[in-house]
């Protein structure tokens, strides 16, 4: 019999024989397939498979135990001390030490039964001790053995129970290299300060740079979270490189919120050298402060940004920052049937480079959709915008700079109507649905004032059918009467297989000008555009947008998507085709550019994943990366690579390879 000391004081309730459970000082607990309790000897004993639970929630099993009174004294065979639902300790002598449990030639495991042919892993230990206070385990003289083969041994080793949430310590290594900076070794330590708050600290070796150290702090308040993420390097140039990206939302009441952001980095290529750019274009920073209403919102916010990118010769990088940017909306409740009002304003501010604007736009809109005989729907609109500059030595359009106040006013309205018509069976379910609207506007030599403002210009596409605002800004302005007409069939059935098809035109009364010949726009009618749809809920999603030539139907533009598979074997399929021109007829190059991803479920616990981006126009990948994962129950690894094909500046496109290895307790990775 293996013995068990004092591991919980006992109070003898009354005899009781047979399969059931005995409430010994609640929450104390002995279940038992049978219990027998001697009134002279004041003992209990039990038969079968028997479960003891003391004051502190610490669960033991084993088989035919014997108990004196108040737990002097336990004998027990198969004893095993349970941490978790798969966690263990399984020990010939188990004792009580306040408290401490103590376990002599001890083996702990979180894998029960986690294969057929053997734990993932275990420990065996000379000693193993738990604290009920701090909820450590400490093992001495400690031995890893994977499949009862051991393979590491330390003289010294401690972690918390997997009860535990959160515990300052060490984590997992992990593993790296790159071409140009050697092997990665990566060393994370955790920081808990309490459950709300925590940091990790990561220190990496590099073989061919300087170190690198790196920084993610959390914090949880009832009404706000802070996220930072930041890293440092003093390089083997001499130079100072880091980078910093902080994220705040504070909740100021039910219908207001604050958001400060910070992204900064100490020159253009370090997030892409050191594994932290996403291909973000620049970096933001700034505030926002957001008012919701019932009816109504307001946002103000202020943005600093630094650029990444570099110049070309057919391309030109944006320059200024904004500082305020405030807008606001509000819709009345229906004031007849269903037609309503709403209000705009927009304040804006750019500056830099020793020139600044001030724009404040007013916008009133009434809106009134009708639903008529037939089912045919009417919507009816009337606005009125008015816009006040103010600019200082800014380049306006053929005057050079200028400093002072310009305004402009722009009247306009539209009809838009749609008739949608079903036709529903026990199969398919079918809607078509010609749509068509007339926009009205004041004809204006002001539809822009400066070189450098906030609107992009406007691409040609299916959602840029029927919009308020076909351009990406605020300060370009649409210039005349110009119509949007188009036609939507759809259809689906009850296993939810889904179609969608959309062909539609827009047509300017009034001259464009300077209209870029890429646009799609041109003077009368426009390019055609349309996208089609397909969702058979199970194995395919397609979805694809194009542009065809308004004169001989020719492909000008198409973008695809599509995802094949579930979501542990699939392929997604992402293309990109434009055709550039610097005329109406003459081209210019051709934009090529294919994604693809695919993701293979070998067994049950292996998987492979790889994605890439390649220029089919230049014929060569821009990147690719890949990688092999195995998931266990018990723990996990996984060996992954990505390679980048960039040049910029002083950055040349790396191949980097990255080793992870955990273990699972509980479900928790460590």
């Amino acid at each position: 019999m293996k013995k068990l000391y004092p591991f919980l004081a006992c109070v003898i309730a009354p005899t009781v024989a047979g399969a059931m459970s005995v409430d010994v000082e609640s929450p104390k607990t002995i279940t038992a397939d049978k219990i027998e309790y001697d009134v002279k000897s004041d003992t209990i004993k039990t038969s079968g498979n028997t479960e003891i639970v003391n004051q502190s929630g610490q669960r033991m099993t084993l088989t035919d135990s014997y108990l004196t009174n108040g737990g002097e004294n336990m004998t027990g065979s198969d004893i095993k001390l349970w941490l978790g639902d798969n966690v263990y300790i399984e020990s010939d002598n188990i004792e009580r030490d306040g408290p401490d449990t103590i376990a002599y030639d001890a083996t702990f495991t979180a894998c029960d039964n986690c294969d057929a042919y053997g734990d993932a892993w275990q420990i065996w230990t000379r000693k193993i001790t738990h604290d009920m206070d701090t909820r450590m385990l400490r093992f001495y003289s400690p031995v890893l053995k994977t499949y009862n083969i051991p393979v590491f041994w330390l003289p010294f080793f401690e972690m918390p129970d997997p009860g535990v949430k959160y515990k300052t310590g060490l984590l997992m290594p992990d593993f790296g290299s790159t071409n140009n900076m050697g092997t990665q070794i990566n060393l994370p330590m955790y920081v808990n300060f309490s459950d709300t708050h925590d940091l990790t600290f990561t220190a990496s070796y590099l073989t061919q740079e300087n170190p690198l150290f790196q920084l993610e702090h959390r914090l949880n308040l009832d009404h706000s979270e802070y996220r930072t993420t930041a890293s440092f390097t003093h390089n083997r140039l001499g130079e100072n490189r880091w980078h910093i990206f902080n994220n705040d939302v504070i909740e100021l009441g039910e219908y207001a919120r604050a958001t400060v952001f910070l992204e900064r980095a100490s020159d253009k290529t370090y997030l892409q050298k050191y594994g932290f750019y996403n291909d973000q274009p620049y970096l933001d920073s700034g505030a926002s402060v957001e008012l919701f209403g019932q009816s109504g919102y307001v946002i103000a916010d202020a943005h600093i940004f630094q650029e990444l990118r570099t110049y070309s010769s057919t391309h030109a990088i944006p320059s200024g920052n904004i500082l305020p940017n405030i807008r606001g909306t509000y819709q009345t409740a229906p004031i007849f049937k269903e037609t309503y009002l709403s209000f705009d304003a927009d304040v804006l501010g750019i500056s830099g480079d020793g020139t600044s604007s001030q724009r404040l736009i007013g916008d009133a809109r009434i809106v009134s959709p009708w639903t008529l005989w037939g089912g045919n729907r009417i919507t009816a609109s009337v606005s009125a915008r008015y816009d006040v500059y103010n600019f200082h030595n800014t380049e306006l359009i053929d005057a050079g700079e200028f400093s002072g106040l310009k305004d402009r006013f722009l009247p306009s309205g539209y009809v838009e109507w749609g008739l949608p018509l079903f036709r529903p069976t026990a199969e398919w379910t079918q809607i078509i649905e010609p749509r068509a609207r007339l926009t009205i506007m004041r004809k204006t030599d002001e539809n822009r004032f400066t070189l450098n403002n906030d609107s992009a210009g406007t691409f040609l596409s299916d959602t840029t059918l029927f919009s308020d605002n076909r351009f990406s800004g605020f300060d370009l302005w649409e210039n005349g009467t110009y119509a949007d007409y188009g036609v939507r069939w759809s259809a689906f059935n009850p296993t939810g297989t889904m179609f969608e098809v959309f062909l539609g035109q827009t047509y300017d009364f009034d001259p464009r000008e300077d209209a870029d010949p890429n646009s799609g726009f041109h003077d009368g009618a426009s390019d055609y555009v349309g996208r089609f749809e397909y969702d058979n809920s199970e194995w395919l999603d397609l979805s694809t947008r194009f542009r065809l030539s308004q004169t001989d139907f020719s492909l000008r533009h198409i973008e695809t998507s599509a995802h094949i598979g579930d979501s542990q074997n699939f392929m997604s399929i992402g293309h990109i085709w434009s055709q550039r021109f610097t005329s109406y007829s003459e081209p210019e190059r051709t934009i090529n550019e294919v994604m693809a991803g695919i993701g293979v479920q070998l067994t049950q616990r292996w998987s492979v994943r790889f994605n890439a981006v390649y220029n089919l126009t230049d014929n060569r990948f821009q990147r690719h990366t890949g990688g092999i994962f195995y998931t266990h129950p018990c723990y996990y690894l996984s060996l992954q690579y990505r390679h980048d094909n960039a040049i910029k500046n002083d950055y040349v496109g790396t191949t980097t390879y990255q080793f992870k290895f955990g273990m699972s307790i509980n479900g928790q990775q460590y």
